[in-house]
């Protein structure tokens, strides 16, 4: 790897995608949110009509994903949010899509990732490495101003046990199951104005960069 990676890692609504964004456009990095990966391959399975639990019908799905064709907007909805979580589950999936982000973090001046393995697995070795989150409450309120934004109705307690859900399936699958790398640095967001976040964000980052510098 001779670029600068970043590794942002988290739970759903931590603000991790927030950030990610933001430290691209900090340092000129490109920016690939895997999560829109695993929520393209579940939301392709349930337009087909078929079973998002069929570990077979999922890793077909991955290897027909073409990324020009992703409709970001219909990826953001609450439906494609559940749908990623029972696909990302199957190992064949996962293996599937882990060649696209490996190849995305091998770019010249390096990128931006952000999801639920990236520092564990994709890019263990990335210089830079944070993991986000929130406590359950403040990131189903985010969620559900999302969906309000969107237009999408959804009760607060229905996104909250949704969100529940997710954390135990990406936490406890037996493949990369999500959690903080031994050397990624905690991100808390839960009190955090976004400006805050971003800010403590690239405090970090910076840290990690004079480090990854120094040793180059």
């Amino acid at each position: 790897m001779s670029g600068f990676v970043i590794a942002v890692d988290g739970p759903a609504a931590s603000g991790k995608g927030t950030v990610s964004s933001a430290l691209g456009q900090a340092y000129g990095l490109p920016v690939l949110d895997t999560g829109l990966l695993y929520r393209a391959v579940g939301l392709a399975v349930r337009r087909a009509g078929e079973d998002v639990d069929d570990a077979a019908a999922a890793e077909r799905h991955a290897r027909a994903l073409d990324l020009g064709e992703l409709d970001v907007s219909a990826l953001r909805t609450l439906e494609a949010g559940q749908a990623a979580s029972r696909v990302a589950v199957h190992p064949a999936v996962r293996e599937t899509l882990r060649a696209f982000q490996r190849d995305f973090a091998r770019q010249p001046g390096g990128a931006v990732l952000d999801g639920r393995d990236i520092g564990t697995v994709i890019v263990p070795e990335a210089p830079a490495k944070l993991y986000v989150t929130a406590s359950p409450q403040a990131r189903a309120q985010r969620r559900w101003l999302q969906l309000q934004a969107s237009g999408e109705a959804a009760g607060r307690d229905d996104i909250l046990a949704d969100i529940a859900r997710r954390d135990a399936v990406d936490s406890g699958r037996a493949d990369s199951p999500m959690r903080p790398a031994a050397d990624a640095v905690l991100l808390d967001t839960t009190e955090m104005t976004i400006e805050a976040a971003v800010d403590a964000a690239r405090r970090i980052v910076e840290a990690a960069r004079a480090r990854w510098e120094t040793s180059r």
